[in-house]
């Protein structure tokens, strides 16, 4: 893997949405990418790729070529038919990163069905160089999900860190950083912080401008290595709607340049702490 910084559908999680009069499709998706100097672009809980036939996703991984742009891809789950069909799309689009999530809670399969089901994948990852990276998140905690990993015990799959997610499950974000670190393949970088309600009655736990929350980029910078391991970073954004479309897109594309420019400053400053 090389590292790359790039953005992914959820940084244009409401300019691609049906809340806007004309949503952006994924070409336009991946030349904003281009033009912001982007190494990688994450198609995540993308449901229209889907539906894509192998001519039309050749056409979008030749564009994204074009633009010098690495692809992945997200879902999520653990079911064989579904992770399945996201690497026959991987294939044709010749990506080696994909994120997923494991389901916990009714409906879900156990933790050991999943676990039967991933392994049951790894002949074909190491036959296709595919990777893949389970999301952290509030329903699992970090602690089993790293256990998860280590149960699979194969160097494809490992973790997609994002610790903002963990803290509805009560779980703090540098502990979450510190102990899935080692397995970490992937990165979703977003910032996130807390605001007191009207009258002080609670809080709201929303996405901030990066820089401006609680998220330690530097400790995770440290912590994970991307620069030396490889690792993608993946700007994405947690921005509740602002009452219109035009403000609220507008915010949306301002806080993607402002996270572009934050994360590389700081890998820009790791590069050169490792060089002292």
């Amino acid at each position: 893997m090389t590292m790359g910084l790039g953005i992914g559908t959820y940084a244009m999680f409401w300019e691609w949405s049906d809340a806007v009069e004309e949503p952006i499709g994924l070409p336009g998706m991946l030349d904003r990418a281009g033009e912001l100097g982007c190494d990688v672009f994450q198609i995540c809980d993308y449901p229209p790729i889907e539906a894509m036939d192998s001519g039309r996703l050749g056409e979008i991984a030749a564009q994204a070529a074009d633009l010098g742009l690495a692809l992945e891809l997200g879902t999520r789950g653990t079911d064989p038919g579904r992770l399945n069909g996201y690497l026959d799309i991987a294939e044709t689009m010749g990506v080696s990163m994909l994120r997923s999530m494991v389901p916990v809670g009714a409906g879900a399969p156990t933790l050991d069905e999943s676990l039967s089901s991933v392994r049951g994948l790894l002949p074909r990852l190491h036959e296709d160089g595919v990777s893949i990276a389970f999301e952290t998140y509030e329903q699992l905690p970090s602690t089993r999900l790293v256990r998860f990993v280590a149960d699979v015990g194969d160097p494809q799959v490992g973790i997609c860190l994002d610790p903002a997610n963990c803290v509805a499950g009560l779980e703090p974000p540098l502990e979450v950083i510190n102990r899935c670190a080692p397995c970490t393949l992937n990165l979703h970088v977003k910032d996130f912080a807390f605001t007191r309600r009207a009258g002080w009655v609670g809080f709201t736990y929303t996405g901030a401008a990066m820089g401006e929350g609680l998220l330690d980029f530097d400790a995770e910078l440290r912590a994970v290595r991307p620069l030396e391991r490889g690792i993608s970073l993946i700007v994405e954004h947690w921005l509740v709607w602002q009452g219109d479309p035009g403000t609220t897109v507008a915010l949306e594309r301002q806080w993607t340049r402002q996270a572009l420019d934050y994360v590389r400053n700081h890998l820009e400053n790791q590069g050169e702490m490792s060089h002292e």
